[in-house]
């Protein structure tokens, strides 16, 4: 039977009379995004299009590791001891992240990209790339040994960030979520109500569709679950959604006399090494886009039983899908259960 996840609050509001459903899409992140609404007779369609686009635009000129002259990659080259204002758009990632990251002991953390590189995550020296081959035990304790004292400080009286020496900071884990969100508000800024926003498979919706159901969406499933393992399906009525899964980018390698390896692109910081819990999935259902995609990459990392304690303490609603023996293993948090219809 097929699990179906509701809201506990449901606004009944119709779209304005004369609504009319439209699609907005385009490209950013490496990825497309896409919006599809119930556009008012009063706002204009082109207009608003292209002021979603600049709200993406903003967040890849601030937050790329991909672009050189990014204020993230300029932040990653900054010398020892200087100090970066921020614009809000980065504080409020940088500020969310390190949150996160404090509160889960630093198995989530947006200052690992030295270890993301490493393992050929990054933009250069890619796992997916000639010559690449996997790091040493050796480059990757130095690293771990030495990531307390890379860890930037945020200063939020002055909405400034420390480069310690040596941060490289990486929000990838996080920064697709916001860009969701970002797309949500300027939506919202322009009479827009009724709406499901995605960029690369995290959305977020709000209000019904033309025939006043909800925005009905499939939680994203594992390419080879096999037979046997349902979807769920969630209402998107002022929730967002995020999937952390190890079949995204991967690579095997050989270590030790252990055989070949699943090198997963979610690394564990603390130990250096790629998550290797048996951790297919998780996803995370919330009221922003930003919380979803963090918490989605720290539920992985923290593991099946950690991760499920964690998501418990805080009300955070989870799904995980654990490989098991010829099977995924399906574990939920109290509060993904609370939604359950």
């Amino acid at each position: 039977m097929r699990a179906v996840l509701v809201p506990l609050d449901i606004d009944l509001a119709l779209p304005p009379a004369g609504s009319q459903l439209r699609r907005a899409a385009g490209a950013s992140m490496g990825t497309d995004w896409s919006v599809r609404m119930m556009l008012p007779p009063a706002v204009d369609g082109q207009l608003l299009a292209r002021a979603l686009q600049c709200e993406l635009d903003e967040i890849v000129a601030q937050m790329s590791h991909w672009e050189a002259d990014s204020l993230l990659s300029r932040y990653n080259r900054a010398e020892a001891g200087s100090w970066h204002a921020l614009p809000p758009q980065f504080f409020d990632v940088a500020e969310y992240a390190l949150r996160v990251a404090e509160d889960s002991g630093w198995a989530y953390d947006p200052a690992a990209g030295a270890l993301v590189e490493l393992w050929g995550f990054g933009p250069t020296r890619r796992y997916d790339q000639a010559g690449f081959y996997a790091p040493a035990d050796e480059a990757i304790a130095a690293l771990v040994r030495t990531r307390a004292a890379r860890r930037p400080v945020l200063d939020r009286s002055s909405r400034r960030l420390l480069q310690p020496g040596g941060a490289v900071l990486d929000f990838s884990s996080v920064a697709k979520g916001y860009a969701v969100d970002c797309l949500a508000r300027c939506l919202e800024r322009h009479g827009v109500h009724h709406y499901v926003a995605e960029i690369g498979g995290e959305l977020r919706g709000a209000g019904v569709k033309p025939d006043g159901e909800p925005w009905w969406v499939e939680i994203e499933g594992v390419p080879d679950a096999g037979a046997g393992t349902s979807t769920p399906v969630v209402a998107l009525h002022g929730l967002a959604v995020a999937t952390s899964g190890d079949y995204r980018r991967y690579f095997t390698h050989a270590r030790g006399d252990h055989g070949p390896r699943r090198a997963s692109h979610t690394l564990d910081p603390r130990s250096g090494y790629p998550v290797a819990n048996q951790l297919a999935s998780v996803s995370v259902l919330a009221t922003s886009c930003m919380a979803a995609d963090a918490l989605s990459t720290a539920l992985t990392v923290l593991g099946p039983e950690a991760g499920l304690a964690y998501a418990d303490a805080r009300g955070i609603a989870a799904r995980f899908l654990v490989r098991g023996p010829g099977a995924l293993l399906e574990t939920t948090s109290a509060a993904w259960r609370t939604l359950l219809q």
